[in-house]
């Protein structure tokens, strides 16, 4: 394989779940053959072949002092291959949601998803957005079609009380001036995108995304947490559609 590039070839080396395991396991740092084994529960000889492969196909390196490491080209394709593990292991929400309309830079980027829960209960996720919201001790950012529901008016009016900074973003045709931001404190922005890419909840601390159903309905499973990486991603998409709002007048 060495050299030529196929894309098919390096696919069959990740199929092998003994060979996906050696490159987790050497994610945590260098091992040496008789460790892997031990780790993989197979014998050193299997071991050995298995390292002997994903040397030739240059996803591993031997050191001077003989434990195996990953090669720059191995830690490339198993940070790329993260976005396809998360795809493939929601295979059956991703064929029913529409995320290819998302910028192709957050589509490369969707392993950064792999450490959020996911939440196939629509109230649970509605419960779960107003809860961030409560929590918010900076910000709240929020994405969605309409209006603010009715439930988290009350939530969302305590907190612009407290100066939190406030940004909503609304899918769809801005509404008339009646119902525009008129009034709004300082401290709350509001903009209006044509279509809704996603639904998303924000703060410092929480992050929920809900992607659109294929047709472009937004439904309310979610993905949701706290980890950081999963933060950002959300973080930089809301941005990213924030950027091209058009400020709702005031």
């Amino acid at each position: 394989m060495k050299g030529n590039g196929n894309l098919d070839e390096l696919f069959f080396e990740l199929a092998s779940e003994n060979r996906m395991a050696i490159l987790h396991e050497l994610q945590g740092g260098n091992l040496r053959m008789q460790e892997i084994a031990r780790r993989l529960e197979v014998t050193p000889t299997e071991a050995f072949r298995q390292l002997e492969r994903l040397s030739a196909a240059s996803l591993v390196q031997r050191e001077p002092d003989g434990r195996f490491a990953l090669a720059e080209y191995g830690r490339l394709v198993l940070q790329i291959s993260g976005s396809l593990e998360f795809v493939s292991k929601h295979r059956d929400y991703f064929s029913t949601h529409a995320l290819t309309n998302l910028p192709a830079q957050f589509l490369g980027r969707l392993g950064e998803l792999s450490n959020a829960e996911f939440e196939t209960d629509t109230i649970r996720t509605l419960n779960r957005g107003t809860e961030a919201f409560s929590r918010a001790k900076q910000y709240i950012w929020g994405l969605g079609e309409g209006t603010i529901p009715d439930y988290m008016v009350p939530v969302m009016a305590e907190q612009v009380q407290r100066g939190i900074e406030v940004r909503m973003l609304i899918a769809g045709p801005q509404p008339p001036a009646e119902t525009s931001s008129h009034g709004m404190p300082r401290n709350v922005e509001s903009r209006s995108i044509p279509d809704c890419p996603a639904m998303i909840a924000l703060t410092e601390k929480d992050a929920v995304v809900a992607f659109c159903q294929v047709g472009g309905k937004v439904d309310y499973t979610s993905f949701f947490g706290k980890d950081p990486v999963f933060h950002d991603w959300v973080r930089d998409l809301f941005l990213h559609y924030w950027q091209k709002g058009k400020r709702i007048s005031t």
